[in-house]
């Protein structure tokens, strides 16, 4: 019996989401969950003949809820496992380096950031957004992370136990998740990860991806570092339409 999960949020990623196992399967011993975020199409249909477990939402209700599900199943009937991955459905990310990521775990971390190779593997427009948040994260929650909003990330049941409590948001997630392991005092490393990016993601929704994750590290962060709450959002935005949408 393995120790490792790996939690795979999925939404309409029918084209992608075999190869995404298999990989997986090829690489690392370890239990694969599908939350199917109630995908139109045959996305669980896939997953499951592939040999994942796969549990589906009836609504959909975006990634963050996707992994509190995931989380929720693995603490509630795997006792066993000890370290969880989380990695996209759309191949942005090779699951070829999910080892290095449980081995990083097995050396005493408690939560796993990948770091992306920017100048090689990076467009520019994500490059500029990603040095924005990274240099804004940086400062607030006095770390030294070079890479703040990657989706490949690995955690150790501790952090799992603790991150699960109160995670939320569809494009924020990955902030949440690293504020929450950062005002907990949980132990960070990063490990270099290689990641592709197939389509370009423009016009509104790049729009909200980014000023919904800027907004979020400039609250939470002053919140962390001075003591003040900012309640930004709730002045300028739409709250339901920045933070709870994108699967």
């Amino acid at each position: 019996m393995t120790d490792v999960a790996v939690i795979v949020p999925a939404y309409n990623e029918e084209k992608s989401i075999e190869e995404v196992i298999k990989r997986l399967k090829g690489s690392i011993k370890a239990k694969i969950i599908v939350i199917d975020d109630a995908s139109t199409y045959k996305t669980s249909k896939i997953a499951k003949k592939n040999g994942a477990s796969v549990i589906r939402h009836k609504k959909n209700k975006g990634k963050g809820e996707a992994l509190v599900t995931g989380f929720k199943e693995i603490l509630t009937n795997y006792p066993k496992i000890e370290y969880v991955i989380i990695i996209d459905a759309d191949s942005q990310y090779d699951p070829e380096d999910s080892p290095k990521i449980v081995k990083t775990l097995r050396e005493g971390n408690d939560y796993v950031v990948g770091a992306r190779y920017w100048k090689r593997d990076v467009p520019f427009r994500h490059r500029f957004a990603n040095f924005l948040w990274r240099k804004a994260f940086n400062y607030l929650f006095k770390t030294n992370l070079l890479d703040s909003n990657c989706g490949y990330i690995g955690m150790n049941k501790k952090a799992m136990k603790i991150i699960s409590k109160g995670s939320y948001g569809g494009y924020i997630i990955e902030n949440v998740m690293l504020s929450k392991a950062v005002e907990n005092n949980l132990k960070i490393k990063q490990v270099p990860v290689k990641v592709h990016y197939p389509e370009k993601r423009g016009g509104i929704t790049g729009a909200r991806f980014f000023l919904g994750n800027f907004i979020f590290i400039i609250e939470e962060g002053f919140k962390y570092k001075f003591g003040i709450e900012l309640k930004i959002y709730q002045k300028i935005v739409n709250t339901r339409f920045i933070f709870s949408k994108g699967g």
